[in-house]
């Protein structure tokens, strides 16, 4: 994790002491199914413009777009079913914080293997998506934590 980023942590699925809270926080747990993207991305507009951080919308929704996706897929089945783990459905969570000078974006999931950089060809439809991410945040990476099963993939976009 880089110098200066603090990861937020799910509270709303389990209790994870400890972790820095920001002034600004919001938390979405979704089922690991395909209707999470767009309930991630509808989630992340209304709050940026409920922060006042309307200009921040497209470039976070397509973060969270891609971030989201990856989880879901981590944690499906090459048929785009959710891997039961005996505990149930499989979830994502997603996680907002900002101090006013920064956002920062987490996707928590359940699969604690790194997140793969594709390469995609020309004519390919998928694998570009932590390129996008790359291209648009300021930085972004991922860790496991502690107390948690799985591991976040996290970004961040300079507010002012």
């Amino acid at each position: 994790m880089g110098e200066g980023t603090a990861v937020i942590g799910p509270d709303t699925v389990t209790d994870l002491s400890g972790l820095t809270t920001w002034p600004l926080a919001s938390s979405l747990p979704l089922g690991a199914l395909v209707t999470a993207t767009p309930c991630a991305r509808l989630h992340t507009r209304a709050v940026l413009a409920e922060w006042g951080f309307p200009g921040l919308a497209e470039a976070a929704e397509l973060i969270v777009s891609e971030l989201v996706t990856n989880a879901v897929r981590a944690s499906t089945d090459r048929y785009g079913r959710p891997k039961y783990d005996g505990a149930g459905l499989p979830v994502v969570v997603v996680r907002l914080g900002s101090d006013d000078i920064r956002l920062l974006i987490e996707v928590w999931d359940g699969i604690p293997e790194a997140p793969v950089t594709e390469q995609a060809g020309p004519e390919d439809e998928n694998g570009r998506g932590l390129v996008l991410v790359e291209a648009v945040c300021d930085r972004w990476s991922w860790q496991t934590v502690p107390g948690w099963p799985g591991k976040v993939v996290w970004a961040e976009l300079q507010v002012r």
